[in-house]
């Protein structure tokens, strides 16, 4: 009976009010930065939007280890990929403004791409993974500033609440520019939303920041790049409820 009543709800309340608040996210990220606020609007409706829909869906939320974010310092944000809801999670949750390493797909949404191409965020081609040179170059002018970057490694969501393979092009970035690391577990959404379905489930989720890795001296060769994922691979899956290891 009770989910009989959610998947009422989800489709008579969450899904209308949700497609009106990222319409009206969209458009008030796009007229602030058209304005010249980039800082404030390309983060601040973005977190609202999030923070609502995870509120929206029922799903209490649980934040560990904030206190081990590099403070006033740029760094990139590592985080396994469970479901669509990772992202109102991060965005909602995390506290601190970042642009995200997206996949080019999402900027054909309509108005949800428009939005995130006015935030500064930066597209990817699926078929290059990280695209390390690609990224570097469009991330430099605000890493430079004390914006960081989030990143899903293994570029795209599990089918199975189990991680996949981390690919290279976050660990380039981060050696390359001389950044932190900076693991994220992230628990819960695959039961929410996972890959290719639209039933919405009421869940709980937690996200877990774990402490910074230097990427100071590190030489960004084939090795170096595959020990620093598998380390942060390591950490992430640490902090994975058990199901998911």
């Amino acid at each position: 009976m009770k989910r009989i009543l959610y998947i009422l709800y989800t489709w008579l309340i969450f899904v209308p009010v949700f497609l009106v608040l990222t319409l009206l996210t969209a458009l008030v990220t796009m007229a602030g930065c058209f304005l010249g606020n980039e800082s404030v609007f390309s983060y601040w409706p973005g977190r609202i939007w999030s923070r609502l829909t995870c509120y929206l869906a029922l799903c209490p939320v649980t934040v560990r280890g904030r206190e081990h974010i590099p403070a006033g310092k740029s760094c990139v944000f590592v985080s396994n990929h469970q479901g669509a809801f990772d992202i109102f999670l991060i965005y909602g949750f995390l506290g601190v403004p970042f642009k995200w390493v997206m996949k080019e797909g999402i900027g054909k949404i309509p108005f949800v791409g428009a939005a995130c191409r006015a935030a500064g965020f930066i597209f990817v081609e699926n078929k290059k993974g990280g695209g390390s040179v690609q990224v570097i170059r469009k991330a430099e002018r605000y890493l430079a500033n004390g914006t960081s970057i989030v990143i899903f490694p293994e570029g795209s969501r599990t089918y199975d609440g189990k991680m996949i393979r981390f690919r290279k092009g976050a660990y380039q970035l981060a050696t390359d520019l001389k950044l932190p690391l900076v693991p994220i577990t992230l628990n819960g959404p695959f039961e929410v939303l996972p890959i290719g379905s639209l039933n919405l489930k009421r869940h709980r989720m937690e996200l877990i920041i774990h402490p910074p890795v230097s990427t100071e001296g590190l030489v960004p060769d084939r090795k170096g790049l595959e020990l620093l994922a598998d380390q942060t691979r390591q950490t992430i899956a640490s902090a994975l409820w058990e199901k998911y290891r």
